[in-house]
């Protein structure tokens, strides 16, 4: 998968931009505020429809104007594919081959993206949202059945807290309506829970072998989800839809009395293992980096496999993050193998021997100026 052309309108600080890429590794250079991070962005919101730096969309559009437009050009195995998003206060509209869809999740998985910034470092020792949030992104992209049920468990997951609510505070009394959103909610938390558990099988095997790599056969890295369900290799999405369901029925006053839901997928967290010692408690920083880069660089070969296409990398000024030996296992993993699009302020802090023929552009105050080669 290859982002060929990228044209921006209105999208942060570029006004009117239309730049081709190289199939290979895009160094976008330049100082900090002149626009390389939006470049960056807006590849990552043609993806994925949003920021992973704001939830406001309204940032996303130049503060002088009332709408924003991207627009891509990718190549696929199976041909090219025209990529649109709008962005204006009446919302965004998403276009693949020229034919709005009715529903962003249709439009989500057309192109693959995998961002890896300084703040993903800490995936292994952050909150357990981050974990979650990095596994509904990610395997969103590769299902567009886990992206709409997800969806659908968020919205009905507000509504039943917000009955919780009203019931804790006596404005509501009847709990017919409970069990009726008890019942929805257990439905979708099983399908989320199995594809989860699915993924994450799969995903460890590609970081095992990556993280056997970088530390030299000394270490095994597993991972470990954690829920509130019996899980085993056999385990039904019926069988986690009844486990649920039993969880809410016989915790119902408890939830009413605290006025939130307590049991579901919104509550899983990911554990990363080091020969069975827990990284983000015993691991040293070395080790929480190390982790952290296995799975991202897990991330491409499994986003492969399920879709027969390799994603794009999106590296966030994370290189001055990782020392030498780190730096250079990333470089070498991803040469002629991934497009990959990577700011940075300076090359100096870059091993350039360990890329082939990178495409550098240096970017001034929103205007990109390629380097000739």
């Amino acid at each position: 998968m290859i982002l060929k052309e990228l044209q921006l309108h209105n999208f942060r600080n570029y006004d009117d931009l239309r730049v081709t890429f190289s199939p290979g590794v895009n160094i976008l250079i330049g100082e900090n505020a002149q626009g390389k991070t939006n470049l960056l962005e807006a590849v990552y919101v043609l993806a994925l429809t949003r920021s992973h730096r704001t939830a406001n969309d309204r940032e996303l559009i130049n503060w002088q104007a009332h709408e924003a437009s991207l627009s891509g050009r990718i190549e696929k195995q199976g041909g090219t594919v025209p990529l649109e998003l709008v962005f204006s206060a009446k919302g965004k509209k998403a276009k693949v081959n020229h034919l709005e869809q009715a529903r962003l999740s249709q439009y989500v998985g057309q192109l693959n993206v995998i961002l890896f910034a300084p703040e993903d470092l800490a995936i292994v020792k952050g909150a357990p949202a981050m974990r979650r949030h990095f596994m509904d992104l990610e395997f969103g992209q590769m299902s567009n059945k886990y992206l709409y049920d997800s969806g659908q468990y968020r919205a009905i997951l507000k509504q039943r807290n917000q009955y919780l609510k009203q019931l804790q505070t006596k404005q509501q009394h009847d709990r017919v309506l409970l069990q009726v959103l008890s019942d929805q909610l257990a439905a979708y938390g099983a399908e989320i829970i199995v594809a989860r558990a699915t993924f994450l099988k799969k995903l460890e095997k590609w970081a095992q072998a990556v993280h056997e790599t970088v530390s030299q056969k000394k270490e095994e890295l597993t991972f470990q989800y954690v829920n509130q369900v019996k899980l085993d290799e056999n385990i039904s999405v019926d069988d986690i839809y009844h486990q649920l369901l039993d969880l809410y029925l016989t915790n119902e006053t408890k939830e009413i009395e605290q006025g939130s839901t307590l049991y579901g997928p919104q509550r899983d967290d990911l554990k990363f293992l080091i020969n069975n010692k827990n990284v983000q408690t015993y691991g040293s920083q070395g080790q929480q980096r190390t982790t952290a880069l296995s799975v991202k660089l897990a991330e491409i070969d499994l986003m492969k496999e399920q879709t027969g296409e390799y994603p794009i990398l999106l590296l966030d000024d994370v290189l001055s993050e990782l020392d030498d030996e780190r730096q250079t296992h990333l470089l070498t993993a991803i040469q002629d193998k991934v497009q990959t699009f990577l700011t940075t302020t300076s090359l100096s802090g870059i091993a350039q021997q360990l890329i082939h023929t990178p495409t550098i552009f240096n970017i001034d105050h929103g205007t990109l100026l390629k380097e000739e080669p």
